[in-house]
C-alpha cells in the first residue's frame, strides 16, 4: 500500500517548490471553504430567500466569468508568484467586510465584497494552475494534480464540515477572521518559493501591448488547436448540469433533511471525499492519456444517475454516500482536464488558456444555477423533481460527449499513432 503512494510522498519530500505551492493551496482554501456557510448563513438569515442565496452563487460565477480573458492575459504576461500573492492579500482584506453586515439593508455587502474577491480568484487560479508544470517534472505532473485535487478535496471535506459547525456555534464574525488570516499565510508560503516562467519575448509583448489583442490571441490559439479546446470545454460542459445540482444540496439540507448548516456540512463533506477519491480510482481505472476525453463522457453519465438516485432520498447517510461516488467521478474529470491542458499548452498562452477554461466554466456554472433556482424560485417544479431534471440532462451531456467529442479525439490522434509506429519502423 505505501508503495501505492510513494511518488505522491517523494514529490512532497523532495520538490521544495511545489511543496511550499501546494501547502499555500491547502492554507487558502481551507479559509475559502471554511467561510462559505457562513456567507449562505447571512443571507438565509436576512432574506430567506432562495432566489437570493443561489445569486450570491451566480454572482460569485459572473465576477469570475467577466474578469477571466482580462485575468487570463495578466497572468501570461507579469509574474505569477507575484500575482498570486498579491491576490491573496487582497482577498484577506475583502472578506473582513462580510462583518459589517448586521442588518438586510447591508445585504448587498455580501455580493459586493462576493464580486471584488472573485475578481482576485480569477487571477490566483490560472496563474496557480499554469505554475504547476513549472514546479514540476513532466513525470510528476500527474501525481502533482492528482494531490492538488487531493487535498483540495480532503480541505473541502474538514473545511466545510468544521465551518458548518464553527458558523452554527461560533458565529460568522469570528469566522470571517479566520478566513482572511488563511490568506495571508498562503501568501507567506508562495512568498518562499520559487516559481520559474517562461516570459513572452520581447517581440511578443509588443505584439501583445494591447490586452485586447492579447485575450482575441488566446482564443485564436484554441480555436485552432482542437487537442487544446476539448479539454478546455469539459469542466463547463460538466457543470453545466452538477451546478446546480450542488447548488440544491443546500435547498436539501434545509428542506428535506431539516439540518441547516450541519446538514450542509455533512454533504459538502461527502462531495469533497468524492472528489480526492476520485482521480486516484480514475487514473487506475483509464491509464492511458489517450482515453481521458472519452471517459470524461462516462464520467458525466455515471455522475448524472448518481444524482438521480440522491433526488429519491431522505436519509443523510444514503445521501452523502451518492454524493460522495457522483463526485468521485467529477474530481477525475477535473484532474484529466487539467493534466491535459497543462500537458497541451505553450507556457506563455496557458494563462490565456485556463483562464478561457474558467470562463466557460463560471459561465456554464451561473446560467445552471439560475435555472434551478428561478425553477424553485417560482414553484414550477418541486425540489426533488428539479433534481431529476438536472441528473437526466447531464446523462444526455455525457451521451452527446461520447457520440460528438470523443471521436473526434481518436479520429485525430490516430493518424498521429499510424506515422509514429511508421517512423519506429524505419520504413
Amino acid at each position: 500500500m505505501r508503495e501505492k503512494f510513494r511518488p505522491y510522498i517523494d514529490l512532497v519530500k523532495t520538490n521544495t517548490h511545489y511543496r511550499r505551492l501546494w501547502l499555500a493551496q491547502i492554507i487558502s482554501n481551507f479559509g475559502d471553504w471554511f467561510g462559505i456557510l457562513a456567507v449562505y448563513a447571512i443571507i438565509q438569515q436576512y432574506s430567506g430567500s432562495e432566489l437570493l442565496l443561489g445569486l450570491i452563487i451566480v454572482v460569485k460565477m459572473l465576477s469570475l466569468a467577466i474578469f477571466s480573458p482580462l485575468a487570463g492575459f495578466i497572468t501570461d504576461r507579469f509574474n505569477r508568484r507575484q500575482l498570486m500573492i498579491m491576490s491573496d492579500i487582497a482577498r484577506g482584506i475583502l472578506v473582513l467586510g462580510f462583518i459589517l453586515i448586521t442588518t438586510s439593508d447591508l445585504l448587498w455587502l455580501a455580493y459586493a465584497i462576493t464580486a471584488m474577491q472573485m475578481v482576485f480568484s480569477a487571477i490566483f487560479e490560472p496563474a496557480k494552475t499554469s505554475s504547476i508544470p513549472n514546479v514540476t517534472a513532466p513525470q510528476e505532473l500527474v501525481f502533482a494534480n492528482i494531490l492538488s485535487a487531493a487535498s483540495w478535496s480532503l480541505i473541502f471535506t474538514t473545511g466545510m464540515a468544521i465551518g458548518g459547525f464553527a458558523t452554527a456555534y461560533l458565529g460568522t464574525d469570528l469566522v470571517f477572521i479566520i478566513n482572511a488570516i488563511t490568506y495571508g499565510v498562503s501568501g507567506v508560503f508562495i512568498y518562499r518559493a520559487v516559481i520559474p516562467q517562461k516570459e513572452m519575448s520581447d517581440e511578443q509583448k509588443i505584439e501583445n501591448r494591447n490586452p485586447i489583442r492579447g485575450i482575441l490571441e488566446g482564443f485564436r490559439y484554441l480555436i485552432n488547436n482542437n487537442d487544446v479546446l476539448r479539454p478546455t470545454l469539459a469542466k463547463g460542459t460538466f457543470t453545466m448540469c452538477m451546478g446546480a445540482l450542488i447548488y440544491m444540496l443546500i435547498i436539501v439540507s434545509d428542506e428535506i433533511l431539516m439540518m441547516g448548516s450541519i446538514g450542509l456540512g455533512i454533504l459538502y463533506a461527502a462531495r469533497g471525499v468524492g472528489t480526492g477519491i476520485g482521480p486516484v480510482l480514475g487514473r487506475r481505472l483509464f491509464r492511458k492519456e489517450s482515453g481521458w476525453i472519452r471517459s470524461i463522457g462516462i464520467f458525466m453519465i455515471f455522475s448524472g444517475f448518481m444524482y438521480a438516485v440522491i433526488g429519491s432520498l431522505q436519509s443523510v447517510v444514503l445521501m452523502s454516500i451518492f454524493v460522495m461516488i457522483a463526485h468521485m467521478a467529477s474530481g477525475s474529470n477535473w484532474v484529466f482536464s487539467t493534466v491535459l491542458l497543462q500537458r497541451r499548452t505553450p507556457d506563455t498562452l496557458r494563462g490565456r488558456v485556463f483562464s478561457t477554461e474558467w470562463l466557460l466554466f463560471t459561465l456554464a456554472q451561473s446560467v445552471s444555477v439560475t435555472a434551478a433556482a428561478l425553477i424553485l424560485e417560482f414553484n414550477i417544479l418541486s425540489i426533488r423533481q428539479t433534481i431529476t431534471l438536472f441528473s437526466v440532462l447531464l446523462i444526455l451531456s455525457g451521451i452527446l460527449w461520447l457520440c460528438k467529442v470523443a471521436p473526434k479525439e481518436e479520429a485525430e490522434e490516430k493518424p498521429v499513432i499510424e506515422k509514429f509506429a511508421f517512423e519506429s519502423s524505419g520504413k
